[in-house]
């Protein structure tokens, strides 16, 4: 009777262990996407408002619309970054360079800058993901959509250190290379 205590505890936590890494396998561990995959409040969405303050004229108030700003807060995202020691006029992007980005701006565009850029590149990079990674929903576990669409554009860190070492340029140390 004694021998199966032993043996009754090493299967009971042999299978505690198995279900423990199952479930360990079953989380998403997907680094690259961003969205928050839970109900609850995003912690760093949340933005401390001003205090409200009673207007002087209640007939002059504008009626309520979706998306207009709070009268006490007009610029919430502004006072954000200014209190963390930021430039909240950079956060403007239809207006003008600063002048500390004139050169790098100026460097960027020196063969001309197309119309809508932006909306081209993401419908490009859509198309692409798209193609590479057609038949990846059928996968019986979770994959990097991200390194599987592009795989095939990735560098090898080790190779180009290697290849700019060779050409005689000073590189920071870098990890060993895995084998």
């Amino acid at each position: 009777m004694a021998m199966r205590r032993p043996l009754g505890a090493i299967i009971l936590t042999t299978v505690l262990g198995a279900g423990g890494l199952v479930t360990g396998a079953c989380s998403d561990g997907n680094l690259r996407d961003l969205r928050s995959s839970s109900e609850g409040p995003e912690e760093f969405a949340v933005m401390p408002v001003k205090p409200l303050v009673m207007p002087q004229n209640l007939s002059a108030l504008p009626p309520p619309a979706p998306g207009q700003p709070n009268l006490a807060d007009t610029n919430p995202v502004g006072d954000a970054v200014d209190s963390l020691g930021g430039n909240s006029g950079a956060l403007n992007p239809v207006g003008p360079v600063p002048a500390s980005d004139a050169a790098l701006v100026a460097r960027a565009s020196r063969y001309g800058v197309p119309e809508g850029i932006r909306a081209t590149l993401a419908a490009e990079d859509e198309a692409f993901r798209r193609q590479q990674a057609r038949w990846s929903g059928f996968r019986l576990f979770p994959v990097d959509r991200y390194e599987q669409a592009y795989r095939n554009q990735a560098l090898d860190p080790f190779s180009v250190t290697r290849q700019a070492r060779a050409g005689g340029l000073a590189t920071p140390s870098s990890p060993p290379e895995k084998k």
